[in-house]
């Protein structure tokens, strides 16, 4: 008899705990179920015929539950065509680690209920028609890993609050309306390894310290954008940077010897902005670099050097239009056979095109060597 009390309270517990299973799932299928409300247009009939009380919403498409709990920990919605807005009820998921709605036509402002998420460490958001500015609360999302806006109509400034996320190792804000600066605090992402914040309307300086603690950082994509700043000398830190965009902003200054020191660059587009001076040399001595794009700019480069290329086996492409390059096409440009695209137009080249041009180069797809001094062709171009 004296075990009766204990066995009674362990029943009750065991009670109490399905019931809150229970009244969970009942909340999360409501979320969901908001959601396929708020889907205005459903051309695969996916949430249809697929989204029914009838059975567990961990057989719906596109839901992903646990193991233990059998809640919802990620919703994959991508490229379903779906057309409609986000309700606040998603927010109710709340052991949600994984959310994606990319590639649809999705609108409207992103609620506050998705402030509740605190479990999330993906969201894609990308490619859809998302609008207003981008919320301050994702900064509290601290497990986060990626956060991608990209392709929407967001505008405003990028929120400071971001860099509070100090687990994010990718940001994808391209192709939207923002404007303002690049916040300082992006600086304190030291797990970043992407940041995409092109074709955008940013604008101003960027922070002369931004690089400084982002050591992990592979893919730099600023281009199509307003910023007049320098190229900060903290970005050649970044020792680990593989591809970096800057083109098409209204850049200034030299070019920073600095360079040199990215060892690891395969991809450097610098090119339709205001960067004076020479091209340092040190640049061709980065073996790794495929493509190359420096045109459109205000260099004088000066005498074409004939060692230039001997330290770039991979080059792809090279973008020197309008640098105020002077002599001759040095021939060890001809030894490069990976070469597909070669611009050198408005310049001030001089001598005869090479025949090595169509000789040696038999993956060349596309040649600009217009508006120069040249005074023939070499036989054998062909």
């Amino acid at each position: 008899m004296g075990n009766i009390p204990f066995v009674l309270s362990l029943v009750l517990v065991v009670l109490s705990s399905n019931f809150e299973v229970n009244l969970s799932v009942d909340t999360e299928q409501s979320a969901l179920l908001a959601l396929k409300a708020h889907v205005t247009d459903d051309p695969q009939n996916l949430l249809a015929t697929n989204w029914s009380s009838a059975t567990s919403i961990c057989k719906w498409i596109g839901v992903a539950c646990g193991s233990r709990h059998h809640r919802v920990t990620a919703l994959n919605l991508s490229g379903m065509g779906l057309k409609g807005t986000i309700p606040p009820h998603l927010g109710n998921l709340s052991f949600l680690a994984s959310l994606n709605v990319s590639c649809n036509s999705f609108h409207g402002s992103l609620p506050i209920g998705l402030s509740s998420l605190r479990r999330l460490k993906y969201i894609d958001f990308g490619e859809n028609n998302f609008c207003g500015e981008i919320p301050s609360w994702f900064g509290s999302f601290t497990k986060l890993g990626s956060l991608v806006l990209d392709s929407n109509n967001f505008t405003g400034v990028i929120p400071s609050s971001l860099g509070n996320l100090s687990k994010l190792e990718e940001l994808k804000l391209f192709s939207n309306s923002l404007n303002g600066h690049i916040p300082a605090a992006i600086g304190n992402l030291s797990n970043l390894i992407e940041l995409s914040l092109q074709t955008n309307q940013l604008s101003g300086d960027i922070p002369a310290d931004l690089f400084d603690l982002l050591p992990k950082l592979k893919f730099l994509y600023l281009d199509s954008n307003n910023i007049t700043s320098r190229i900060p000398s903290s970005l050649f830190k970044c020792k680990e940077l593989e591809q970096l965009f800057l083109s098409n902003n209204s850049f200034e200054g030299s070019l920073p010897i600095g360079i040199r020191n990215l060892t690891a660059l395969k991809v450097l587009y610098l090119h339709m902005n205001n960067l004076q001076g020479p091209i340092p040399l040190s640049i061709c001595n980065i073996s790794s670099l495929e493509r190359i794009a420096l045109g459109k700019n205000k260099l004088s480069a000066g005498h074409f050097s004939s060692y230039m290329f001997d330290n770039l086996p991979q080059l792809q492409l090279l973008g020197l239009s309008r640098c105020q390059l002077s002599g001759r096409i040095p021939t060890n440009l001809f030894k490069r056979k990976e070469l597909q695209f070669l611009f050198l137009s408005d310049n001030l080249l001089e001598g005869s095109v090479p025949a090595e041009i169509g000789r040696n180069l038999t993956l060349l797809n596309t040649l600009d060597i217009g508006y120069n001094n040249f005074k023939g062709y070499e036989p054998l171009l062909n």
